[in-house]
């Protein structure tokens, strides 16, 4: 185990890249999680700890052991290092450097009941980690963000989602490629639009499914609207005409998980 007190290390400054630069992330293969709990959860979903540092006038060594075990490089730093590389307001004494992994079509699920969310050009990282955080909460089997705008190992995503980025499967890939596998394996595409909809609680999503959703400024482009099999809102009893993305994302997976519920 390293012991790192200066400010001026390479490697804190390393991970200070990482987390701002989603082209060095690609690159390198790597990205960073702050905190315990999202370490913990990106280990036992079999991510690779490839570096870990922790403040041990934060937290203390035996309560991180776990993660010191399965990490290849272990580095304690001072607190005026930590603090050099931590990005949360209240920190937790622990950052990770974990290697990334990008699921296929071939890891996910496609039962006769799956529920999976789509998001096209998703823009927001905060908005995507509060819908990986919905989509685990609501039991979806897989998130599918197609054409992304937002890297799906941005820390703000990791933040957002509380880890949930690590314990729902995510792919990314185009819109082509995700209609196809739908298409494939016989999934009901139901859209989230205000055109020609119906509302949501009037639409069955009891048998596999995909839930579609736009861009935060624009809605959905034509690619998606022309191939949905039903159109969905939710009612607006207000002034305003709809939503944030990551809202309507938990009020309709929700829906689903109520519906199936129902025939259980």
């Amino acid at each position: 185990m390293e012991k790192i007190e200066s400010l001026q290390n390479q490697r804190l400054k390393d991970v200070v890249a990482l987390q701002s630069k989603s082209a060095l992330r690609r690159e390198k293969g790597l990205f960073v999680v702050e905190g315990r709990r999202e370490a913990e959860r990106a280990l036992a979903a079999g991510f690779a700890i490839d570096q870990l540092f922790f403040c041990e006038d934060i937290i203390p060594q035996v309560e991180v052991q776990n993660l010191i075990d399965a990490a290849r490089q272990v580095f304690s730093l001072s607190r005026a290092a930590y603090s050099k590389i931590a990005y949360r307001e209240g920190t937790e004494g622990v950052v990770a450097v974990l290697e990334c992994r990008q699921l296929s079509f071939a890891g996910l699920p496609a039962r006769r009941d799956s529920l999976v969310i789509v998001l096209e050009s998703v823009e927001k990282p905060g908005n995507l980690g509060a819908i990986l955080r919905s989509a685990d909460a609501s039991g979806a089997d897989a998130v599918i963000v197609c054409d992304p705008l937002t890297d799906i190992y941005n820390p703000n995503v990791v933040r957002a989602s509380t880890g949930a980025v690590f314990t729902t499967p995510v792919v990314a890939c185009s819109s082509a490629d995700a209609a196809r596998w739908l298409a494939a394996n016989g999934f009901k595409i139901v859209t989230a639009q205000l055109q020609d909809s119906k509302v949501y609680y009037d639409v069955d999503f009891t048998g596999a499914t995909a839930l579609v959703f736009g861009t935060e400024s624009t809605g959905l482009s034509d690619f998606w609207r022309e191939r949905s099999d039903a159109k969905i809102m939710i009612p607006m009893m207000g002034k305003m005409d709809s939503l944030n993305v990551a809202t309507s994302v938990a009020i309709l997976s929700y829906e689903a998980l109520r519906q199936k519920q129902i025939l259980k």
